[in-house]
């Protein structure tokens, strides 16, 4: 029973104590004549109503509108409880069916009585038909019941009112029987008793309204045309809202201008009158014909449509009009419904469906949207549905239309937990009791909260859902508790629903919970985009299936990680790679405390197995770096890792070991951490392009100096005497310019010069030995990602020798480079060995590759030839030169020449251009104004774009590669590594557009 506090005017004093703030509020009390001693009853079910004031000011007004008959009301107000709870929760909740209440006062005797009772759906119809004079009448030849048709004797304007104010009638009773428990003891009537009936309430609406439109078309001529209106969505489902649109479908025989006038009317007249009627669902939407024949509906489905098209067929039910024609149509098109799941790509269409309602959610109001958002009702209607065409193809008793209905036959099959599906329905509907109390307002269509600085419209929507204090919080306080619990649960379960029966069926856990057979659980896992169910049942069986403690907890992380899983674009190859993980490092003990506990680093580890080829192999060998997933004071860890300090602990590490077989073993095992570091980072989109690439070319310095140093200290050590020469590498290509992908060879050029008093001849033998066990070593095979010491760009490239001398190259440049020589040198840069001997080289290399007066006009024209031969003849056999990231049409290669061609042009003058990075040269190409500002951008986008679609390329197959595919899951793992985590055709033409354009700028600045 509701507590009272004791009779006495201390407890309630005035309008204040009464929750009160509008300042007339003492005025009205006087008006209605009610006392703080005498009517300590009637002031305190108006303290209860969701906004007293409100309610007060709506007493006075019906008191105004009854005039003398406002005794009697007075008086029942006094004596009868349960009226006195509808009328003031009605008053005090609903401005609309407040106006409606003043504006027909004589309906205050509808509420009356000690239990109000609903009409049934049989009444409701004869009710709104009545409202507009409507009679029954049969098309000949057909069943007089089932295919009977109403014509109303009142059309126009004057039947809209007639409806408008029968429906409001009818509104009035339930939202007063709905409501009541906010102020008097009344029981609260259940949630599926209240979209029932809105939903019967409809039908009978739309019954009359189409009763209204028989009769304006045919004008007291016979209906020729049968007309079956089918209900779709919640109505469909009988789960309507107080304000929703009804969605619709028109089927009649024949699909004449007479049934397509007829169905037009009954839409406007419905509209008008009581709610939105919405035919966008029909066959090929609002584009389509409003009415086609039951055939042609029939032909649509089974060629053109859409795998929502058959999920929103799930709610559709004949509702009106002719019935047997209805009927017909469900019989029919039902099949279709549940075979869809078998469709390859239905998955992801009902995740694409999903997104894009999620995405039509402006930022402003995204957390306070309770139908569209995260954890709101669609979540677990997109879920139950998926469910229900997913195992409805062999379960007939999975065919029902509500989402509450769906969840008990869900259940009682065994494809989702009796725990869940229980705290599910009760999320589900409070949400919709809060949208209910939302819409009841004003009755306007709104699914979103209050703003949580709003306090007084969270608190008048708290007491309107029946919403208490706790004792410790205000309403709106446990209010605002209550939405944060459920939507987080929706969430969580969301996460569980079609992966917790999977375990539970392939676990040993002790659970109460029917199981899936191994059909349906393979049936599911396909639904769920699984290629290869089967093996995909093994690793679930194979990772929670045991009895220890790892598989338990295996057990109750699987369904969290198998949603975040979802969204990745290789499911099969993630799920492969985690059970791979999970085995390998089944003793170490941090492994799954850092998934459990740390949510942020299983998400993340998820979304690299699930789109990567590349780093889970790294990551099987480097484990420790798992522990950076996490986030920590400052952000991810993965970030508070410096490159340089890498490279500094990479030559320190292997600085310890004698040999270089030991010396460089360590170095590859830093690296092969720091890889994985770095291509955890990209995907994750942590790092943007320049970092990536600086930091691949940061370690693959330090390999090369460790290498370089460990070698020499070895030979030094066999020798028994000190080298006889100094040795520096010069960085060329991609190395040289700092712009390394996890792909790129390391282009050098090993320059010595012997130490005073050495044999020259003696000094570059050993160099070259040097430069030789360096390749050697780095190149010997692995597992690991290549490391490939390429030389082939040094003077008379495999033909010449491996190791000069810094004067050998000075007279070999002078006298002999070639025009393609002069070029390469423009990304020359040293990299490791001896500092000083590395800058002579640079000093050098100056005079060759910025020569006073620019090159000629005919190396000009030489650069300039070789690249209109490389476009015709280096592009691989067969590749699409629109796809091909490094040689194709504004690809890597186009971006890279036209800076080098003008360098050689301006850099003898234009300082800021003696650069060996290919993004800050262009910088200082639009900074001297060489090329417009514009085109720059052009060129530099598109260097970016294919710089990361080829480093998405490597990080996705796992092995380098330069050619984009053009279609198929290969496209999807890259576009998502990319950053297109949505759309991969999105990516595709955002790479083709990006390209195209500074194609045109490279073909201006060759003059092709």
């Amino acid at each position: 029973m509701m507590s009272r506090p004791p009779l006495g005017r201390s407890l309630i004093p005035g309008p204040a104590r009464l929750g009160m703030v509008d300042a007339q509020a003492a005025d009205r009390l006087s008006q209605l004549g009610w006392d703080s001693d005498t009517d300590i009853d009637l002031l305190w079910a108006l303290s209860r109503a969701p906004d007293p004031d409100r309610a007060l000011l709506g007493l006075v007004r019906l008191r105004d509108a009854l005039a003398s008959e406002w005794g009697d009301c007075d008086a029942a107000l006094r004596s009868d409880t349960g009226f006195r709870g509808r009328l003031l929760s009605v008053l005090g909740s609903s401005t609309a069916l407040s106006d409606h209440l003043i504006a027909h006062p004589h309906l205050w005797e509808s509420l009356r009585g000690e239990r109000l009772s609903l009409r049934s759906a049989d009444d409701l119809t004869a009710n709104m038909l009545a409202s507009v004079g409507g009679k029954p009448e049969s098309i000949e030849g057909l069943d007089a019941e089932k295919s009977k048709i109403y014509r109303a004797s009142v059309t126009g304007p004057d039947a809209i009112v007639k409806l408008r104010n029968a429906y409001r009638d009818e509104l009035l009773i339930l939202a007063a029987a709905d409501l009541a428990a906010t102020v008097q003891n009344e029981p609260v009537l259940p949630y599926t008793s209240v979209v029932r009936h809105l939903t019967n309430l409809a039908d009978a609406a739309l019954t009359a309204a189409l009763a209204v439109a028989v009769e304006t078309v045919c004008a007291g001529r016979p209906c020729t045309t049968r007309i079956s209106v089918i209900a779709m969505g919640k109505c469909g489902a009988r789960e309507l809202n107080y304000v929703s649109d009804v969605d619709v479908i028109f089927v009649a025989e024949p699909a004449d201008g007479m049934g397509t006038r007829i169905a037009s009317e009954m839409m406007r007249i419905g509209s008008a009158a009581f709610f939105e009627v919405d035919a966008a669902l029909r066959p090929e939407g609002k584009a389509g014909a409003l009415v086609r024949t039951l055939d042609a509906h029939v032909a649509y489905y089974k060629r053109w449509a859409h795998t929502w098209e058959f999920q929103a067929l799930l709610k559709a039910r004949p509702m009106t009009g002719d019935m047997e024609l209805g009927e017909r149509y469900v019989e029919l098109l039902n099949p279709m419904v549940w075979t869809v799941s078998e469709r390859e790509d239905f998955v992801e269409n009902v995740r694409k469906m999903r997104r894009r309602v999620e995405s039509l959610i402006p930022d402003d109001i995204r957390d306070r949207e309770l139908k569209l958002g995260s954890g709101g009702l669609r979540d677990v209607e997109f879920a139950v549905q998926l469910l229900q065409l997913v195992h409805g193809r062999v379960d007939p008793n999975l065919h029902v239309t509500s989402t509450t209905d769906a969840l008990t036959a869900l259940v009682a099959g065994g494809y989702v937990g009796r725990e869940d599906a229980a705290n599910l329905t009760a999320s589900y509907e409070f949400l919709r009791l809060l949208e209910h109390r939302l819409q009841l307002q004003r009755l306007k269509r709104t699914h979103t909260l209050p703003a949580l600085n709003d306090t007084e419209a969270l608190r008048w929507l708290a007491r309107a859902a029946h919403v208490r204090p706790d004792g410790r919080t205000d309403a709106q306080g446990v209010l605002v508790d209550e939405i944060k619990k459920n939507v987080a649960r929706v969430r969580r379960i969301h996460a569980k629903l079609f992966y917790r029966p999977l375990l539970e069926s392939v676990s040993k856990l002790d659970t109460d919970a029917l199981r899936l057979t191994e059909d349906a659980a393979i049936r599911q896992l396909s639904a769920l985009g699984y290629a290869t169910p089967r093996n995909a049942l093994g690793h679930l069986q194979a990772l929670s299936g045991g009895v220890s403690r790892g598989s338990r907890i295996q057990a109750l992380l699987l369904p969290t990680l198998l949603d975040w899983l979802s969204d990745t674009p290789n499911q099969d190859h993630g799920l492969l790679a985690y059970r791979r993980m999970s085995e390998e490092l089944r003793d170490k003990q941090w492994f799954l405390r850092t998934l459990r506990d740390e949510g942020a680093a299983a998400r993340r580890l998820m979304q690299i197995l699930g789109s990567s080829a590349y780093v889970p192999e790294l990551l099987l060998k480097a484990p420790e770096v798992l522990r950076l997933y996490g986030d920590g004071a400052a952000g991810p860890k993965l970030l508070e890792t410096n490159p340089e300090d890498v490279a500094k602990g990479l030559l320190a590490s292997s600085a310890r070991y004698s040999t270089p077989e030991r010396a460089i073993s360590a170095a590859r095992a830093l690296r092969r951490a720091e890889l994985a570091r770095i291509g955890s980072a990209d995907i994750l989109g942590l790092l943007d392009v320049p970092e990536v690439c600086h930091a691949l070319s940061s370690v693959w310095v330090a390999v090369l100096d460790a290498a370089l140093d460990a070698v020499i200290k070895a030979s030094v050590a066999e020798r028994g005497e000190p080298a006889p020469a100094r040795i520096a590498v010069i960085g060329m290509g991609r190395l040289g310019g700092a712009e390394l992908g996890y792909g790129s060879d390391a282009d050098v050029l090993f320059v010595c010069d012997p130490e005073p008093g050495a044999d020259e001849t003696v000094a570059v033998k050993w160099a070259t030995g040097i430069a030789e066990k360096i390749r050697k070593h780095l190149g010997a095979p692995s597992t690991d990602p290549p490391l490939e010491v390429d030389t082939n760009l040094r003077p008379e490239g495999r033909s010449g020798p491996m190791v000069r001398t810094l004067a050998a190259y000075d007279a070999y440049y002078a006298q002999w480079a070639q025009t393609w020589e002069v070029q390469a040198l423009l990304r020359a840069h040293q990299v490791a060995g001896d500092q000083e001997l590395g800058v002579e080289f640079l000093h050098m290399a100056d005079k060759v590759r910025y020569p006073e007066g620019g090159v000629s006009s005919t190396a000009v024209r030489e650069i300039r030839r070789i690249k209109a031969r490389i476009d015709s003849e280096r592009l691989p056999h067969g590749a699409d030169p629109k796809l091909h990231t490094k040689l194709g049409r504004g690809g890597l290669g186009d971006v890279e020449w036209t800076v080098q061609l003008l360098q050689l042009q301006y850099a003898h003058k234009v300082h800021s251009l003696r650069n060996t990075s290919t993004l800050e040269s262009l910088d200082a190409i639009a900074a001297e104004n060489i090329l417009p500002a514009s085109d720059t951008d052009l060129l530099r986008e598109s260097w970016i774009t294919a710089t990361q679609a080829r480093n998405a390329l490597v990080l996705a197959r796992g092995k380098p590669t330069d050619q984009l595919p053009s279609s198929g899951a290969a496209l999807s793992a890259v576009a998502y590594i990319a950053g297109w985590r949505r759309d991969s055709g999105e990516f595709l033409e955002h790479y083709r557009r990006v390209t195209r354009r500074a194609r045109g700028v490279v073909e201006e600045v060759f003059g092709t």
